[in-house]
C-alpha cells in the first residue's frame, strides 16, 4: 500500500491520498490521471488492467485501488 500512496503523491502531490475518497467523483484525478496511474500500476505491480477494470469503483480511493491490485496479483 505504501509503494501505491507514493505513486499518486507523484501523481497529485497536494492530496492526501491516504484518506482522500471519490477521487473519480470528485474530479480529483480525470481521465488523463487514470491512463498514466494504469500504466504505472501495471509496470509496478506486474498486474494486467483490462478495460473492464477501469470503472470509477476501483479509482475513488487508494484502498479501492489497492483491492483491485492484490485481486489482479
Amino acid at each position: 500500500m505504501d509503494q501505491l500512496l507514493n505513486i499518486l503523491k507523484d501523481l497529485a502531490p497536494d492530496v492526501d491520498f491516504a484518506t482522500a475518497t471519490g477521487l473519480i467523483d470528485n474530479g480529483i484525478l480525470d481521465s488523463f490521471d487514470i491512463v498514466q496511474l494504469v500504466t504505472t500500476l501495471k509496470d509496478t505491480f506486474d498486474i494486467d488492467i483490462t478495460p473492464a477494470d477501469i470503472i470509477p469503483e476501483n479509482f475513488n480511493s487508494a484502498e479501492a485501488m489497492w483491492a483491485m491490485v492484490q485481486r489482479l496479483q
